[in-house]
């Protein structure tokens, strides 16, 4: 008697135990719902490119690199002025490089 009772409360301390790690929310998921972040222009995914020739591939490549950052889609892009760049880079030094690009994400 002794064993079905020990057998059954082992029972559902496993079952307790496998619920609650159902409503663990999943590592590989971004854990805000937005966020923006400053590319280089010559970092390969090519959004500069689209948005210096005035091309429509940039809101897909900017999609592209938010699904590989693990977000869900772009809601915004555009090139960066030098002016808003951090003040602690020389302004002589952005000037001979390309212009960032800021990529909004969202979930």
């Amino acid at each position: 008697m002794r064993r079905a009772y020990a057998m059954l409360g082992l029972g559902t301390a496993v079952l307790l135990a496998a619920a609650s790690l159902t409503l663990i929310p999943r590592s590989s998921q971004a854990s805000s719902t937005e966020a923006t972040f400053l590319v280089p222009a010559h970092d390969g995914y090519g959004v500069a490119d689209c948005l210096v020739s005035g091309h429509s591939c940039g809101q897909a490549v900017a999609d592209t690199w938010c699904e590989a950052q693990g977000y869900v889609r772009a809601t915004s892009f555009r090139q960066v002025a030098v002016g808003e760049v951090t003040g602690s880079v020389q302004k002589a030094a952005l000037t001979k490089l390309p212009q960032p690009v800021s990529i909004t994400c969202t979930n």
